[in-house]
């Protein structure tokens, strides 16, 4: 038995899986402190359940760490470390940042020397002087969290390394994230990844902590794991290390969720919330990822997130008296006090969805009274809102079928664009949680290769080897380990015939083999 929990803006779901089949779902309003919303969920979903739940793992999606970064809170200030001087002066750590983020986050920032070209060349050799002066200040700062970042680090981490261990010896309250951890190749963007995870890094221990008593109090003793953004997992230890792995792991829950809900492996997947609507597609199975920098909370990332369109469209969004606009703004997780068909006195899509009987909820008498040509007009503006993010999320000229999911699913017509085949599957509205609770473990490594002086099977097999690394150090049971993925692309400008090699793996997790399986592997 496995347990998906999703933490939503709106609401908290979870669904109930044995083996691969769906058995219970239930959903109750997020709490302001989620932890109080999760063991609401969780008891809930156990008086829908006629035995006692005996869960073999729980998985959870939470949009904390995201949050914190957006709202600018509990994030610890971070000495960013650079190795690759006279390199990038021009272009110091937090560069681009937004000022309120950078002021809250940027504790000191060292340029020191050090580092290595994409082709395996000493950059400049690593100053052992330089180095004690940078250590002799974070002591005298008192600084508690740092980020490393070399150049090329992805193809040798030795300089990260060498510098850590230094540090670690020196101050060893000190939490450290190395760049080549969580980054892809891309000096700025790598370094920004890794200083944003190293201000998580003290919140994301009170995070997990508190959320393994929330589940030790529930009585579910067994197994967490946290739900990554490229719809894969990890443990809680490794959560405890990488939490800014986590960010935009919603939308991703809910893609995985709907392909195991329609067992497609190539569709447009439209996850409609409270708040906003979030538009992402199907490959092989899996999220597709986005080739472009990836922004959060206004920094400069290049994590391997998902290929999102979010747009200001929810169950709780508010409708222009002549419905003739909807959303932006919404009235989120207060919809069941302000929504017109609970009583309030505020009009939603809900309470249009209502109106025009696409969907029951609350007292449908509350919305009798509405005019039929505000509630066309209502429609006719969510139509084309998701026909236009639709059309712009096609990969290719034959359209994808379209898989609504997600809790304001019921607010979306029958039809959209001609030619667009619409899925609203069973369970739909906990497509998330049930994405979570499918989840595997994954895991990512790229480099720089060249395939003049390297064989391609060698290379591809050498980046797999530390992909398949990245993952049994996430949780995965090294048996079931596949290739998910590899993307090989030429890099023309560069020596050699250099070409970028990325190589993606998942497995199932290690924690739920079943005895046999166990023995087996050893």
């Amino acid at each position: 038995m496995r347990i998906g929990i999703d933490v939503g803006g709106t609401h908290t779901d979870a669904a109930l899986l044995s083996g691969n089949q769906v058995v219970e779902t239930c959903k109750v309003l997020t709490t302001s402190d989620v932890m109080s919303g999760i063991l609401d969920v969780l008891t809930q979903l156990q008086s829908q359940c006629s035995e006692t739940v005996v869960a073999d793992a729980i998985m959870i999606g939470t949009t904390q760490f995201t949050n914190a970064v957006i709202e600018r809170r509990s994030l610890k200030p971070v000495a960013a470390i650079r190795l690759g001087a006279p390199s990038g002066k021009g272009l110091p750590p937090f560069v681009g940042w937004p000022e309120d983020i950078a002021n809250t986050v940027c504790a000191a920032v060292y340029e020191l020397e050090g580092g290595y070209l994409y082709d395996g060349q000493e950059l400049s050799p690593l100053n052992e002087v330089e180095l004690k002066k940078v250590i002799e200040d974070l002591k005298r700062r008192n600084v508690e969290a740092v980020a490393i970042t070399s150049a090329f680090s992805p193809m040798n981490s030795s300089p990260e390394q060498w510098v850590k261990e230094r540090v670690q010896q020196a101050l060893p309250h000190c939490r450290i994230t190395l760049s080549h951890e969580i980054g892809r190749v891309g000096l700025l963007e790598r370094e920004n990844a890794a200083i944003l995870n190293a201000s998580l890094l003290h919140f994301a221990d009170d995070v997990i902590t508190a959320l393994e008593m929330a589940l030790k109090n529930s009585q579910h003793n067994c197994p967490v794991f946290i739900s990554q953004n490229d719809g894969t997992l990890m443990d809680v230890s490794f959560a405890r290390r990488f939490p800014a792995l986590t960010f935009a792991s919603g939308p991703t829950n809910s893609l995985r969720g709907a392909a195991k809900l329609t067992g497609l492996d190539e569709a447009i997947v439209i996850d409609i919330g409270g708040t906003t609507t979030d538009f992402g597609v199907l490959r092989g199975g899996f999220p597709r990822e986005s080739n472009l920098v990836v922004e959060v909370g206004g920094v400069r990332t290049n994590f391997r997130m998902p290929d999102i369109l979010a747009i200001g469209l929810g169950g709780g969004s508010l409708v222009a008296p002549d419905g003739s606009l909807v959303g932006p703004q919404s009235v989120g997780h207060q919809l069941v006090n302000e929504g017109l068909v609970f009583g309030g006195s505020t009009l939603t899509a809900s309470d249009i969805a209502v109106a025009a009987g696409q969907v029951s909820m609350g007292d449908a008498s509350n919305v009798s009274g509405l005019d039929n040509e505000i509630v066309s007009k209502a429609l006719e503006q969510i139509q084309t809102m998701l026909n236009a993010g639709v059309r712009k999320m096609n990969p290719g000229k034959n359209p994808l079928p379209v898989v609504l999911v997600g809790g304001g699913a019921a607010i979306v017509p029958d039809s959209l664009s001609a030619g667009f085949e619409v899925l609203r599957p069973e369970y739909c509205d906990v497509a998330n949680a049930i994405g979570a609770a499918i989840a595997q473990i994954g895991g990512e490594a790229e480099r720089f290769v060249s395939y003049q002086t390297t064989e391609r099977e060698t290379a591809i097999e050498q980046v797999r080897s530390e992909a398949i690394n990245k993952a049994v150090a996430a949780g995965a049971d090294m048996k079931t380990i596949r290739v998910n993925d590899i993307e090989e692309v030429a890099i023309p400008y560069m020596d050699n015939g250099s070409t970028r090699v990325r190589v993606k793996v998942i497995g199932d997790v290690a924690a739920l083999q079943s005895p046999d399986t166990k023995e087996a592997a050893r």
